[in-house]
């Protein structure tokens, strides 16, 4: 299982993955699941992928060849974020009909993805890629996509995400919600990695890798844990507890007499 989320903002993207990869409970190992496309002052993608290791790193290795092969399309013919998808999809469910073909055991080769970027001045879009190939976009109520294990994460985002929030905030709300992923389920793990892109830059933007013993990720794990600890003691008490109990002398003593027989 892996947790990958996307944020779409007024402001830019932003881009959250987790790095573990379980193929049974002996076989733990960790690969990057988020990959940058960036042709800077020209376009700039970003992929983040779930699903069958196999198919993933296929569709990745797909996308750079047709590139230096110059193989139409490729994502520097592409002239929309729209059909830079269409061509993601088509390049997934060929993958996955190739790899079923060679297979006797049937194994799921199934992958999902979030793909998303900005092409020129066009603005920037982000798409969730189903195994079948189709896609769908954000909606405006809740700007972000999650694949993998989205449920742990997902409260927090629904609470804080909107479409004015700034990037580094909502960088911060994806940072809890893998965070509350990561306690609650042990397939998803570190490194965790972070990728902020600034609307109209096109530029690499800023990418982090967080592994587990990094100083920042084990401050921010702390601090939050705090946060709703102290968050928590502050909450509202209920109508009983609001009843004054006389306070016991201090020093008083109360001794205990045993039933007599």
């Amino acid at each position: 299982m892996t947790y990958c989320l996307a944020i779409h903002l007024d402001k830019g993207l932003v881009f959250c993955s987790d790095s573990r990869t379980n193929a049974g409970v002996d076989n733990v190992s960790t690969y990057s699941k988020m990959h940058n496309f960036v042709w800077p002052g020209n376009r700039v993608f970003v992929l983040v992928s779930a699903g069958n290791l196999a198919t993933t790193q296929a569709v990745v290795n797909k996308m750079n060849r047709d590139v230096d092969q110059g193989l139409v399309p490729n994502l520097l013919s592409v002239t929309s974020m729209h059909e830079a998808a269409d061509y993601v999809g088509m390049i997934s469910t060929d993958l996955q009909r190739l790899h079923a073909s060679r297979d006797n055991t049937s194994a799921n080769f199934e992958a999902s993805f979030i793909f998303g970027g900005q092409i020129g001045q066009a603005h920037p879009e982000m798409f969730m890629i189903y195994p079948q190939g189709n896609f769908i976009h954000e909606s405006d109520e809740h700007p972000y996509l999650q694949i993998g294990e989205t449920k742990y994460g997902k409260p927090i985002l629904d609470r804080v995400i909107k479409r004015d929030v700034t990037l580094e905030r909502a960088a911060r709300c994806a940072l809890v919600s893998m965070n509350s992923t990561v306690r609650s389920n042990v397939t998803v793990g570190p490194p965790v990695e972070l990728f902020i892109y600034e609307r109209n830059s096109l530029s690499e933007g800023r990418r982090l890798c967080l592994p587990e013993d990094d100083p920042f990720s084990r401050e921010f794990s702390e601090q939050w844990n705090e946060g709703l600890l102290q968050a928590l003691v502050g909450l509202p008490r209920f109508s009983w507890e609001k009843e004054q109990v006389p306070n016991r002398p201090q020093g008083q003593v109360f001794p205990f007499t045993p039933n007599s027989s």
